[in-house]
Formats: structure tokens, C-alpha cells, sequence
């Protein structure tokens, strides 16, 4: 039998959480930006929020402000963020009603949570198996072992990422807890609409989840339930999914009012397991508390949130002019340092570069470790760019994932929480979409909604470009696409020497990068690619992001005639210009953007301005393209330089890359292709 008083803590809360909901429905002209309550969560939110320590960590999802409270949070402090105030303490006025990310001593730590449902499974499923890893690596010596919940509706289970964070967490037997609550709607599709079992059902599918079915308005049975599970977890370190059913009281959000959808029967229905009248009814019935006495708890809750709510009001707005902060991580690499071309080495090829920048990191950084698809010690990568790896680290630090781009690419968010430092594959260009929900919704808004307080120090490998006849799904570019996210670093290397030289300026740059590798470029066996090899810089070589090179200068006799063009590129770009620049000696200067994102703005700028004719150089298909961007931002910075138009050369407009060679010839850019645009622009 639970005490007494810890009867009363959680009706004194369930007040609360009353009482904000009700001040927030009557001053509506006030509470203006859109939020949800947590009306008939109470008692299972505060159940899991009083068991919680300061070494856990939680994700709590939108309708959870009651989890808050019971963690400990005042009312108050969740206001400020209801209405963007200032000193909103999770993201200073950006981001949503209960949408909480913090690190404070003696509280479990948030990451940064986002609004897009279901995906926090991924992330947080992240947070486990950081904590996992670094038990087993005994880089952590925890006095208490944490546990890691994360909190979902059920009207997320459908999403198919929290299939892949279910698969994840049952292979591996991670620490983690998904609180399900299901309250039978999912805006205003009811459950009978939306899947043919519940989350307990589906979790039963899942060899290896552990599963509870619990009352979630029934305040002792919550609480029993999640203390037997915490511990549970505490000590057996394994996956357990709690399916706490709960009535819907408020509405779906303040934009989405219940009555809409709902009718006056099913809320009657909802109403008769409100948490708060149900544990009134056992306080005085089986604890011989007095009405009166709730009913004086009642109205001081409604005072207190008054008064809480009166100062949130009052307290002010962000200054206008923080609106750009806290977009990236201060980088940690930002002069280029260590030996480029150490005397006495042979050139190596790039992919063997790239195996060597990352075999370094592993032996230099025991928080750092590499997965994806078939990167393990088996094949080692389908490229041979995991070679060695994992007999070397052994398979828990370098190991083989499913074919999981989602997983792969979101759980870095909570490997990055627990203090990682993950570098990771998605197999093909063509295959990262799968994983763009989690590169968009959750890494390149982290550090931004957060203000600072969950940067995502990742890489993400990934091999690019046409060559060969690979066919339409190994042969694709991206970069367009990448290009369009704010808030990732983008690299796209051209030689061994900048491949290893990003990758360790992406490590110790602190900020979620990409890196684009050109397939044809690994080991250079396109013909007109040899200078891809280059002397393998030495270990402590970093080059920092957005410093473009030029890799082939004009003679200053052509400048000065006017007789000169300026070609930007990257990537396979770069050995097309150079092999086409053969034709016009002299005359042709080429830059290597080296970089996507942050672009080498300067450099592009005083070159574009030398020569006054310029041509951007892509594989991608050029409509809408990076390129096209880019040149429209030369037009508008270099006008008056400008002795022609800027010009744009990339693959033809085409949905894919075809197999047949002669087609993707036809299709892309080549050293002869360009060598005429260049004729053509020279006679400007």
C-alpha cells in the first residue's frame, strides 16, 4: 500500500496540471502559439516522473507536462516556454509547449525533443545504446544504472521508425523503457481507424521485449507498475514496453479543439477515468482523508498556478537579434593544421586515406566508434573502406547494422547525449532518404532548439557519384538535397589528402557533418583521375570546413588579356575541368570547394572577380541544383565583374542515372563536354 503522502504529492499535482490547463483555456488571446495538456495522463506521467533519478534520462512527448511536475519542474517554468518567453529554460522561445530538452544536476536529462511523433524513439532508443556501450566499455562506471524511457502516444506506434528502434533495442537488449499511453485517438482518428492491435499487441512481435498492460488513471497501479519496471530495468539491463491506457480529457491541442470530432458520448465516456476524482475517492475512502482538505489543496493549486501563470506573462520576450544563435556548435577545427605531404610516402588512394583518418580517431578516442551496413568485420564495407576496422576494435566499437538508414542516422542524437562520438555509413547516396526524417527532424535542429545545450558531434559517410554502369540506385547525387537542411556541415573531398583531412576536421568540429565520397574516386580507376592520390598526410593533419582550394591556376598573362575563366566544382567536377582545362593552357583556373557547407565565400567571390567569367561545374542533374543556386549567389555578389553570364554545366535533367554505359555517359558531364563550354565561354 503506497503511502499516504505520496498519495497526496500526486493529487496536489494532478490539481495543478488541472489548473494550467483550465488557465490556459480561458485566456486563450494570450496563449497564442498551439499546445497540448495533459488531462487524463496525470496519474501515470506522475507516477514515472516521482521514480525517476538524476542519472536517468527521458523522453517525454508532447502531452507529458505532467511527467514535468512530477520531475520536479515548476509550473512557472513550463509557462515560459507555453508562451516563447526569454528564459524559456529548454529552447529560449523556439520550439513548442512541452517540448523539453535539459541538462541540470539531480534531473534526469531531456534531449532536445521535437514535434514530428514517433521519431523521438529513434534518438532515445540512441540514449540506451550510448549507455550500453559505454557500460561495456567500461567508460562509465554509473553508481546507479541509468534507465532511459521514452514516451509515446499511440498514435505513433504506426510510424515505421519506431519499428526500427523496437528491432534495435530487442537485438542489442538495451536499458529502455517505452511508456505507451493510449487514450484511443490520434487527433481525430480513433484506434479502431488507425491499426488492428494496440501497442502491447504489436510489441509481442518483437522477440525479446519484455511487456506490462497497466491502468494509466489509476495513480497506485501506475505507480507499482512503472516502480517494478524501473528496477526491473535497473538491474537486467533489457527493453520493456508499458501500455498504460488513459482517457482523453482536453483537447488534442489548443488548434484542435475536442469538440470538433469528438461527441458528447465519448467524452462522457473518457471523463469517468479522470485520474483526479479517482484518486480523491481512494484518499477519502481508503486513507480517511477529509473532502475538505482536497478541496483546500484544490484551490490553493488553482491560486498557485494563477500566480505562476501571471509571472510567466510578465516576463519578457527574446531579443530579436539571438534569433541566429546557436545554429552550430563553436567548431573545434578552424586552421588547418599537421602535415599535408610528409617527405618520403607513397600516394595512396582515398579510400585507403579515409580508412586510416578513422582507424587514427578510434586509436586516439575510445568515445569514438563506427557502424552502419556492412561495415563489420566480415566485409569490412562494400567499398573495403571499413578494412581491418573491426578486427582491429573489435566488433562492439565497429559493428554491422540492419538495413536501418533512420536507425543509423538518428540514434547518433543519443549517442552524442551520453558523450560519443559516432561515425557512421549509409551504404549509397541513393539510400539516405530513409534516413532524412532524422537528419532534418532531429540532428540539424538539436543544437538550434536546444540553444546550445545538445549539439550532435557526428559523421555520416556517405558514398556518392556515377561511374561505370552502377544503375539508377547506386549512382545518384544528393547534395542539392543536403544543401537545402540548415544547421549540417557538408563535405565533398576530391583527393586523399582532403579526404583525410576533413574527416578529421568533421570529428573535431563538434557539429553533424556529411561526407560525400565519390565512389569513382576511391581508388581512382576512372580514367583521368590519378591526381586523386595524393602523400597521405600525417595523423595530426585537420583541415577545417569551408576553405576551398585552388587546385589549377590561370597564368597571370591571360588574366591581365582578359583571356581567363574561373571553373567552381568539386567532386569528379574538379578531374573534368582539369583534363578539359588541357585544351586551354594557361587560360582556365579552377577552384575545389572542397565543402559544401560552410562554402569558401571569399575565395569564390576574388576568383569570380580575377576573371569575370565563370562556370559552375556539378554531377547532379543541374535544374533547381546547388549549382544553380550558387551561381545565382556569384551574379548577385560579382555583378559588376562580371564580362558574362555565369554559366552552369551538370547532368541532363533525367529522374536517374541509367545502367547502360553509353546512356550514363550521354547523361553526365565529361572532361569533353566541358572543354566546349569552356570555348564557348572564353569567346565572350
Amino acid at each position: 500500500m503506497l503511502s499516504k503522502d505520496l498519495l497526496l504529492k500526486a493529487y496536489r499535482l494532478m490539481m495543478t496540471a488541472r489548473a494550467m490547463a483550465e488557465t490556459y483555456d480561458a485566456n486563450r488571446q494570450i496563449c497564442k502559439y498551439v499546445h497540448s495538456t495533459s488531462r487524463g495522463h496525470e496519474a501515470i506521467q506522475l507516477a514515472t516522473g516521482f521514480l525517476l533519478q538524476g542519472c536517468d534520462f527521458v523522453s517525454p512527448y508532447y502531452r507529458d507536462e505532467s511527467i514535468m511536475l512530477g520531475m520536479g519542474y515548476r509550473p512557472y517554468k513550463l509557462m515560459l516556454q507555453l508562451l516563447a518567453k526569454a528564459d524559456d529554460p529548454f529552447t529560449g522561445g523556439r520550439e513548442y509547449y512541452n517540448h523539453p530538452n535539459i541538462r541540470r544536476d539531480g534531473f534526469p536529462t531531456i534531449i532536445h525533443q521535437s514535434s514530428a511523433t514517433g521519431m523521438q524513439a529513434i534518438p532515445t532508443t540512441g540514449v540506451a545504446q550510448g549507455v550500453k556501450y559505454r557500460e561495456r566499455q567500461k567508460l562509465s562506471d554509473y553508481p546507479v544504472p541509468p534507465v532511459t524511457i521514452c514516451s509515446l502516444g499511440d498514435g505513433s506506434v504506426t510510424e515505421g521508425e519506431v519499428s526500427e528502434a523496437f528491432q534495435f533495442a530487442v537485438l542489442h537488449q538495451l536499458p529502455i523503457i517505452y511508456l505507451v499511453q493510449d487514450n484511443d485517438w490520434g487527433i481525430s482518428v480513433s484506434s479502431d481507424e488507425a491499426r488492428t492491435m494496440d501497442a502491447y499487441e504489436y510489441a509481442g512481435g518483437f522477440k525479446g521485449m519484455e511487456r506490462v498492460r497497466v491502468d494509466g488513471s489509476d495513480f497506485s497501479a501506475s505507480y507499482t507498475t512503472m516502480a517494478n519496471v524501473i528496477d526491473h530495468v535497473r538491474k537486467n539491463r533489457t527493453p520493456v514496453l508499458v501500455h498504460a491506457k488513459v482517457p482523453l480529457l482536453g483537447h488534442h491541442t489548443s488548434g484542435v479543439r475536442k469538440e470538433w470530432y469528438r461527441t458528447a458520448e465519448d467524452l462522457a465516456k473518457h471523463s469517468q477515468d479522470d485520474p483526479g476524482p479517482k484518486l480523491r475517492k481512494v484518499l477519502i475512502n481508503d486513507y480517511g482523508v477529509k473532502a475538505a482538505e482536497l478541496d483546500k489543496i484544490e484551490n490553493e493549486e488553482l491560486a498557485f498556478v494563477q500566480s505562476e501563470f501571471n509571472a510567466a506573462v510578465d516576463a519578457p520576450d527574446p531579443d530579436p537579434a539571438t534569433v541566429t544563435d546557436h545554429v552550430y556548435r563553436p567548431s573545434g577545427a578552424t586552421i588547418e593544421t599537421g602535415i599535408r605531404t610528409p617527405e618520403g610516402k607513397e600516394k595512396v588512394v582515398m579510400v585507403d586515406a579515409a580508412l586510416h583518418a578513422v582507424e587514427e580517431l578510434l586509436q586516439d578516442h575510445p568515445d569514438a566508434l563506427f557502424y552502419g551496413q556492412d561495415v563489420g568485420k566480415r566485409l569490412g564495407g562494400v567499398f573495403r573502406e571499413a578494412a581491418t576496422l573491426a578486427d582491429k576494435f573489435g566488433d562492439n566499437r565497429v559493428f554491422n547494422t540492419a538495413i536501418q538508414e533512420a536507425y543509423i542516422i538518428g540514434s547518433t542524437v543519443g549517442m552524442n547525449a551520453v558523450g560519443l562520438k559516432p561515425i557512421v555509413e549509409v551504404q549509397f547516396a541513393d539510400y539516405i532518404y530513409p534516413g532524412l526524417n532524422q537528419l532534418v527532424t532531429e540532428i540539424s535542429k538539436s543544437c538550434y532548439l536546444t540553444c546550445g545545450k545538445f549539439p550532435v558531434s557526428m559523421i555520416l559517410r556517405v558514398p556518392i557519384g556515377a561511374y561505370g554502369g552502377g544503375g539508377p540506385y547506386h549512382s545518384g547525387s544528393v547534395e542539392s538535397t543536403l544543401a537545402t537542411i540548415k544547421g549540417i556541415k557538408i563535405a565533398y573531398p576530391s583527393n586523399a589528402a582532403d579526404i583525410k583531412g576533413l574527416i578529421k576536421g568533421a570529428f573535431y568540429d563538434g557539429n553533424p557533418v556529411v561526407m560525400l565520397e565519390h565512389k569513382g574516386l576511391y581508388w581512382s580507376k576512372v580514367p583521368g583521375t590519378e591526381e586523386a592520390k595524393t602523400v597521405e598526410p600525417d595523423r595530426d593533419y585537420i583541415l577545417p570546413f569551408g576553405k576551398g582550394n585552388v587546385v589549377l591556376d590561370a597564368a597571370d598573362e591571360c588574366v591581365e588579356n582578359g583571356e581567363s575563366i574561373c571553373v567552381i566544382t568539386y567532386g569528379m567536377g574538379v578531374y573534368w575541368a582539369k583534363n578539359a582545362a588541357k585544351q586551354f593552357p594557361g587560360q582556365v583556373e579552377i577552384v575545389d570547394l572542397r565543402t559544401i557547407y560552410p562554402l569558401d565565400e571569399e575565395l569564390i567571390y576574388s576568383t569570380v572577380r580575377k576573371h569575370g567569367k565563370c562556370m559552375v561545374l556539378t554531377e547532379e542533374q543541374l535544374r533547381n541544383s546547388f549549382c544553380e543556386a550558387l551561381a545565382g549567389r556569384i551574379a548577385q555578389n560579382c555583378f559588376q565583374h562580371l564580362d558574362a553570364p555565369v554559366q552552369t554545366v551538370g547532368a541532363l535533367d533525367l529522374p536517374a542515372v541509367p545502367m547502360n554505359m553509353g546512356l550514363e555517359a550521354a547523361m553526365l558531364p565529361s572532361a569533353e563536354k566541358v572543354a566546349q563550354r569552356i570555348a564557348d565561354l572564353l569567346q565572350w
